[in-house]
């Protein structure tokens, strides 16, 4: 696996690598960051997980979770994107989304990875309303269905 490269000069919220005057193989430069950007741009996360996956396809990326091990070791809560030339780990910024396919919900980075979650259906109560409930439920299955509201 080879190493990440390390760029003096980057962007200043992607990070994304920039060339600069009189540079040699300019074409890694651009690479690094058409890569970057390619994972970067309406990210999606397979899950969360705490080590590698055996067999990561490239382009397939994970939210490192607390106390990592092997490759992933001192990058928790990072973004783990595996690429053809190994993992490539980005620093979240606060207010930065990902799709989170595991989930099926969307997670949001403040300092830590949060999602929403759904909240309780009522229950109880003097008066039962059956149809406020129903709607209630409709509307939270709604915004499960579409990411909003984590189900977990």
């Amino acid at each position: 696996m080879t190493d990440t490269i390390t760029y003096a000069s980057h962007t200043p919220r992607l990070a994304l690598p920039l060339l600069f005057a009189g540079q040699s193989q300019k074409e890694t430069t651009v690479n690094e960051a058409i890569v970057l950007a390619d994972l970067l741009l309406n990210p999606a996360v397979e899950g969360t997980t705490a080590s590698p996956p055996p067999s990561p396809l490239p382009g397939q990326a994970w939210i490192v979770a607390a106390s990592p091990s092997g490759a992933f070791a001192g990058h928790a809560d990072q973004l783990a994107a595996w690429t053809e030339g190994g993992w490539r780990f980005i620093v979240p910024f606060p207010g930065m989304t990902v799709e989170d396919r595991q989930r099926n919900a969307r997670s949001r980075f403040t300092t830590t990875w949060q999602y929403a979650v759904a909240p309780a259906l009522p229950a109880g109560g003097s008066v039962v309303d059956t149809q406020a409930r129903s709607a209630i439920s409709a509307l939270v299955t709604l915004l499960v269905s579409a990411g909003i509201f984590s189900a977990a």
